[in-house]
């Protein structure tokens, strides 16, 4: 294993510091336990946004605090979820008294942590709720999981509430929202290699040169089916056609209403991409991929999109949501609205994704 590290047991806490020392005017680091947040949080009058989840998927979801987006962000160990008590510190740093969105990825610990947390925040008096992101179409059930994977949606989500927040709409409005963008999205990765933990120094599973693992989770988890090698075109048309003619599915989700002071179940149905939809599409690096190998992937992907009818109309091309050094990619497609490209085009400050400022 060849890294630039020091100790393995040191990465996530030393990267922390690194952060706070290169962006100081947008973001500051608690330690122990470990949260980022805004630099001037909490912002007065404005519902916070709160997420978080194993390190080692950088830049989410440290790299997404600052205006526009996160107030805060909870970074678990490599691949380990954060703790609840971390949750709930990062919470009470940033709540302003107008509430708290928390956006999860659907892995187990994530949620049932999250889940903890909010209920300890409620108990404090502190308006919450949780939005859980569900939109990897590769397979139903997995490692870490029940029910679809939460994967590159979760960056879409932070931005497009994020800037929702900054403009001013209330806890259940920005509720509503998240539950719409998870239902508009849909995503599906793909490995040419395995990840390296620090801890571990070796692969973290056998794929072989010729080989490539389709429908991969971002921690390793074993996808869809492990097929020969086959061209950018080829990997392409099978991510982004399974996305497309994915089905309408129904399926429950679990929000906590602080209204009823209970979890309740709700019952959702995903949409469907239909000819003359306006999209996002999303093309990212699982870490070891290089930004000329992306846009052949979007050259194609934007290809098979004009073929189905679909207007992309807005795009995001880069590593945003990793797996330590992988080779592989995921897309990403999100079907708009005029509110969404609104709010997507609006301005965001954080230390790895910004414009309009």
């Amino acid at each position: 294993m060849k890294k630039l590290i020091n100790n393995p047991d040191n990465v996530v806490r030393e990267s922390l510091e690194g952060m706070t020392i290169a962006y100081p005017e947008l973001i500051k680091v608690h330690f122990d336990p470990h949260f980022i947040y805004r630099a001037d949080a909490p912002v007065s009058g404005k519902v916070a946004l709160v997420s978080g989840g194993g390190s080692g998927h950088e830049p989410m979801h440290g790299g997404f605090v600052g205006m526009g987006m996160l107030d805060a962000a909870c970074p678990g160990e490599i691949f380990t979820s954060p703790t609840p008590d971390q949750m709930l510190e990062a919470i009470k740093q940033v709540n302003s008294g107008a509430g708290v969105l928390n956006i999860i990825k659907n892995y187990s610990g994530d949620v049932m942590n999250f889940e903890m947390a909010a209920e300890l925040a409620y108990s404090e008096g502190i308006p919450i709720f949780n939005s859980l992101i569900d939109d990897d179409v590769a397979v139903k059930d997995s490692l870490y999981t029940q029910g679809r994977r939460g994967v590159g949606t979760t960056v879409l989500a932070e931005k497009i509430c994020g800037a929702a927040a900054e403009l001013g709409y209330n806890l259940q409005q920005l509720a509503d929202l998240c539950r719409r963008v998870n239902l508009n999205g849909r995503s599906m990765g793909m490995a040419l290699t395995s990840c390296t933990t620090p801890a571990k120094g070796s692969p973290t599973f056998d794929l072989p040169d010729e080989e490539m693992e389709v429908g991969i989770g971002i921690h390793g988890e074993p996808g869809r089916q492990r097929l020969p090698i086959k061209s950018a075109d080829e990997i392409t048309e099978m991510l982004a056609l399974s996305i497309i003619e994915d089905s309408a599915y129904s399926r429950t989700v679990r929000e906590w209403h602080q209204d009823q002071g209970e979890w309740v179940d709700i019952e959702l149905i995903d949409p469907l991409f239909e000819k003359g939809d306006r999209i996002l599409a999303f093309v990212n690096s699982m870490g070891g991929t290089p930004s000329s190998e992306l846009y052949i992937v979007y050259r194609k992907l934007a290809e098979i999109c004009q073929k189905k009818g679909l207007n992309i109309v807005r795009n995001l091309i880069g590593a945003y949501i990793t797996s330590l050094d992988m080779q592989g990619c995921s897309i990403t497609l999100l079907k708009m609205d005029d509110e969404l490209i609104k709010l997507w085009d609006a301005p965001v400050k954080t230390p790895c994704l910004r414009w309009g400022t």
